[in-house]
């Protein structure tokens, strides 16, 4: 049986693309890269707004710790208040008994 030897075509360089083709393919992945920012861009503001109404919640929920403190501090500058007079009080019915 004869030998017979394989022989390869020469390869070619890949041709540089046409600068019509570089500039379209350049252009194509700015448009994606655009979208993808958009989209970046409108999840953030999306996220901003969350934010904002857990602050306003956040702010809310505070102004009534606030006000729930203030009528608590006037609710123990009262009861010292009565401590004090009932103090008084004691003070002088054992002073009368000591007579």
């Amino acid at each position: 049986m004869p030998s017979a030897e394989i022989l390869l075509f020469p390869q070619r360089a890949p041709a540089e693309p046409a600068p019509e083709d570089r500039l379209r393919h350049a252009l194509a992945a700015l448009d994606a890269a655009l979208e993808e920012q958009r989209a970046a861009v409108a999840a953030f503001q999306s996220n901003l707004g969350e934010l904002g109404g857990a602050v306003a919640g956040l702010e809310n929920s505070l102004r009534k710790y606030a006000c729930q403190l203030t009528t608590a501090h006037g609710d123990a500058l009262a009861a010292q208040e009565g401590a004090r007079k009932l103090e008084a009080t004691a003070e002088g019915w054992m002073a009368k008994l000591e007579r």
